[in-house]
C-alpha cells in the first residue's frame, strides 16, 4: 500500500494547476523527473547542466510553478523581447522597469535579464536585451520565421495583458469553471505523483476520483481503470520529454526512463 501522507494524495493541493499556462505546466512535469532532481543535487554548479533539459540554468525542483522561474531555451513565443529603439520618435515611451505592473522577479540567464511579472490571474514574461537601460526608448521584437503572423498574434495577446494590468491591477479574480483540459492536467499530475510514490492503479483511482467511484466502477476492462491507465501513461510521457512541446522546445535531450506504474 502507498503511504497516504505523500503530497500527491489530497486533490486540493493541485488546484493551482487549473490556472497554469503551457510554460508553467512544462515546468511542473520537468521538475518531477528523477534525473532532473539528480542533476539539481549533484550538478547544479555546472554551467551546461540545464541545457540537457531545455533550460538556460537549472531551477530548484522543490519550487512549484507559483514560485519557480525557469528560463527556457529557446524562448517560447509568449516571452516578450524588449530591445532599444534605434530610431525613436520624439514622444517615444521610455523603458521603466519598476512601472511594469505586478510582482516582479528578475533572473540573469547568462546572456540577459529575464523578468517575470505576476498579478492575480495572469503573468507576463519579458526578455530584456543587454543594451537596454532604464529611460531608453524601446521596441518589441518578434523572432523571424515562417509564421510571423501567428507570432505577432501571440505578442499582441501578451501586450494586451500588460495594458490591462497597467490600467487596474485586480486584488482578486473571479474565474469561470475550469475547462476539461485544465482538469486533465490536474489529474495527470496527481496520477504522476502517485506513480512516483509507488501507488497501484487502484490506489491512484481512489486518490483522484474517490473511493466511491472505485467501489462502483473498478473492473478489469472497465472505463475507469482504462482512464487511470491513460493518465499514468500521459504523465510519464510528459515528464520524460513531452514537456518540451508545452515549452516549444526541440524534442531532444531527455533523461532516462522512469519505471512504469505498479499493476494492481
Amino acid at each position: 500500500m502507498v503511504d497516504r501522507s505523500v503530497p500527491w494524495y489530497p486533490s486540493a493541493a493541485y488546484l493551482y494547476v487549473l490556472h497554469l499556462d503551457g510554460l508553467a505546466l512544462a515546468w511542473e512535469y520537468l521538475r518531477r523527473h528523477p534525473d532532473y532532481l539528480f542533476d539539481w543535487l549533484r550538478r547544479r554548479h555546472e554551467p551546461e547542466a540545464g541545457h540537457r533539459w531545455g533550460l538556460r540554468v537549472l531551477e530548484d525542483p522543490a519550487l512549484d510553478a507559483r514560485d519557480a522561474h525557469p528560463v527556457w531555451s529557446p524562448d517560447h513565443d509568449a516571452v516578450v523581447q524588449l530591445c532599444p529603439d534605434t530610431d525613436p520618435p520624439p514622444d517615444a515611451e521610455a523603458f521603466a522597469l519598476w512601472l511594469i505592473p505586478g510582482h516582479k522577479h528578475l533572473v540573469h540567464d547568462g546572456k540577459r535579464l529575464v523578468l517575470d511579472a505576476r498579478w492575480p490571474g495572469d503573468c507576463l514574461r519579458l526578455a530584456l536585451a543587454p543594451s537596454l537601460a532604464d529611460g531608453m526608448a524601446y521596441a518589441y521584437a518578434i523572432r523571424a520565421g515562417p509564421t510571423p503572423g501567428a507570432r505577432n498574434r501571440v505578442l499582441a495577446a501578451e501586450l494586451d495583458k500588460l495594458a490591462t494590468a497597467a490600467i487596474v491591477l485586480p486584488a482578486a479574480v473571479a474565474r469561470p469553471r475550469p475547462a476539461p483540459s485544465a482538469l486533465l492536467e490536474l489529474h495527470t499530475l496527481q496520477a504522476l505523483d502517485a506513480t512516483l510514490a509507488g501507488a497501484t492503479l487502484r490506489e491512484i483511482a481512489e486518490g483522484v476520483f474517490g473511493t466511491g467511484a472505485v467501489a462502483d466502477g473498478w473492473y478489469t476492462d472497465g472505463s475507469l481503470r482504462s482512464k487511470v491507465r491513460r493518465l499514468v501513461q500521459r504523465g510519464q510521457t510528459l515528464m520524460r520529454g513531452g514537456y518540451r512541446r508545452l515549452a516549444q522546445l526541440e524534442s531532444s535531450g531527455e533523461g532516462r526512463l522512469v519505471p512504469a506504474a505498479k499493476r494492481p
